[in-house]
């Protein structure tokens, strides 16, 4: 006869709600983990120098910066702690940053304690649609001449 396990296993994502919490923090930490060799990366190799990370495709292709142009070298700018710097290069990323930290938090925190964070069908749709006419806007605005401030 097989011992029960010692925690209840509930239903839900991938982990989400079940088994003990280093094992549900296996994802975040991944993330973590992921986003700070990217960030050790863009340290390293500056984006800054002309070719170093390739072009962006679509200011190749349109001649148009889109709205991540400018992204690696603001990554590259906050690591050297050069926050201005970063703005200049994608004020939308910097601005961003606080509210992927939040969602970030929320989501680590509720694999934690093993209750995950589940924003309503309504909250996800208003969010996706506040996301996308901003990065349609700044694409827009950064690409005019009254803008042309927001251009990396």
């Amino acid at each position: 006869m097989s011992a029960a396990p010692p925690y209840k296993a509930l239903s839900g994502p991938a982990g989400a709600r079940s088994g003990r919490p280093w094992r549900r923090m296996l994802l975040p930490a991944v993330t973590v983990g992921t986003l700070a060799l990217a960030t050790v990366a863009l340290h390293v190799r500056d984006p800054h120098d002309q070719g170093s990370w390739g072009i962006c495709p679509t200011k190749a292709l349109f001649g148009v910066s889109c709205p991540g142009c400018g992204g690696l070298r603001a990554v590259n700018d906050l690591s050297n702690l050069r926050v201005v710097d970063a703005a200049s290069s994608n004020l939308l990323f910097v601005a961003s940053l606080p509210l992927i930290a939040y969602v970030f938090a929320r989501w680590s925190i509720g694999r934690w304690t093993g209750r995950p964070w589940d924003p309503s069908q309504r909250a996800r749709n208003v969010s996706a649609v506040v996301v996308g006419v901003l990065l349609v806007a700044f694409a827009i605005a950064r690409n005019t001449t009254t803008g042309s401030w927001l251009a990396p």
